[in-house]
């Protein structure tokens, strides 16, 4: 079939939606599927090009996350939305929107997606607690996009719960965004052979590694504050892979641990080579909607410590209390890391029990998941139609 993917930032791996779509279109090409974007950026054979709208404003906050909102151009969207045989919305804005309100004009199938929790955006201004805000953010994309839909997609069924109590009454699919195979391919050896030496720069410590975009609502504060709290201070070493706003803060709020944090931007095969070396994961994030950072990590036989906060889907990995701990507490994460770090043969078991829990996740069984959705509005729009 041909598929068409709505989303205004595409060319980002920064963003854990856009990852998703990457990852999601490549898969379904593979299975014999067309896939176009209809997204921001240069034009191209796998894209219709829309401009960027600037934001006023808030246009460097939004170039500091990698984010772009794209700008409705009227052709471009109408001759992407008569291209394909199917459009997937994977955020409720304006371009969405539109391309939604023309699909229904022509009667094309369409399906959505719910990724980007309220919070998400409104922790970039210091509002992510602010209830009432949060709310009408959920209540507008109801009325105004996902109210228009029969089908959407969640990544967690935690996700599904949080739109589902908030009066979203179309077909919910709880379909993991799913984490490539060589994840799990790296754990499999790393369990079967033996994770490999560390590097010379890294001998003698004991390497903490959270992967994710540096923003507060991932809390990588936390995880710094709890370094002194550790009984193993003086030989953790943390990497931060990812890059974001909170940069430059988390760099200066490092500067006082024994052992400078490392921040990293890198391909998935260097990340693979690190998460492969580390001793422990932590993922200190208050909001998720999934976090397939962890799940990559624990695949490659990694024991998360995870934030056990209500307003994240990341605590339905963890196997056991052991892997959780008091969200923004940086003294109970201590806590939590030096338990694992004290039991090492305790920790080899449950790595290999984690990495065995990864293989629920791969990319590939995600993707046969999602087109069976696309499929399934295929045939409802037909039924309409009749």
């Amino acid at each position: 079939m041909k598929i068409l993917f709505v989303i205004d930032t595409y060319d980002t791996s920064n963003n854990g939606t856009s990852i998703s779509a990457q990852r999601y279109a490549e898969e379904l090409r593979k299975r014999g599927n067309e896939v176009k974007i209809l997204t921001t950026g240069e034009p191209g054979d796998d894209r219709f090009a829309l401009p960027v709208f600037k934001m006023p404003v808030f246009q460097p906050l939004m170039d500091k996350h990698d984010f772009n909102f794209a700008y409705n151009d009227t052709v471009v969207i109408q001759n992407a939305v008569e291209w394909a045989d199917i459009i997937h919305c994977f955020l409720p804005f304006a371009v969405e929107i539109a391309a939604k309100r023309y699909a229904d004009k022509i009667g094309k199938p369409t399906t959505a997606a719910f990724h980007i929790q309220p919070q998400n955006m409104t922790s970039s201004v210091g509002l992510g607690k602010t209830e009432w805000i949060n709310e009408r953010f959920y209540h507008n994309f109801r009325v105004f996009f996902y109210d228009k839909f029969r089908h959407i997609h969640c990544p967690s069924e935690f996700m599904a719960n949080e739109i589902r109590k908030r009066g979203y009454k179309a077909k919910l699919h709880v379909i993991s965004n799913g984490i490539e195979d060589k994840f799990i391919e790296a754990g499999h050896h790393n369990m079967e052979y033996g994770k490999p030496a560390k590097e010379s720069q890294f001998d003698g410590k004991i390497i903490v590694m959270m992967v994710g975009r540096l923003s507060k609502e991932k809390r990588q504060d936390v995880l710094i504050n709890a370094v002194p709290m550790s009984k193993f201070a003086e030989k953790i070493q943390l990497i931060f892979a990812g890059h974001g706003p909170e940069y430059n803060h988390y760099v200066e709020l490092g500067k006082n641990l024994p052992n400078q944090p490392q921040f990293v931007y890198v391909s998935s095969e260097r990340l693979i080579e690190l998460l492969s070396q580390a001793d422990l994961y932590v993922h200190a994030s208050d909001m998720e909607s999934e976090a397939i950072s962890c799940i990559e990590a624990f695949a490659t036989g990694l024991v998360p410590v995870i934030a056990n906060s209500t307003e994240s889907a990341t605590p339905q990995f963890a196997l056991d209390g052991r892997s959780l701990f008091m969200p923004g507490d940086p003294r109970d994460l201590a806590r939590a890391m030096d338990y694992w770090l004290e039991h090492n043969n305790e920790r080899a078991y449950i790595e290999r029990l984690y990495q065995k829990e990864a293989k629920r996740y791969s990319l590939s069984n995600s993707v046969r998941m999602f087109e069976e959705m696309l499929n399934e509005a295929i045939e409802d729009q037909k039924a309409l139609a009749e």
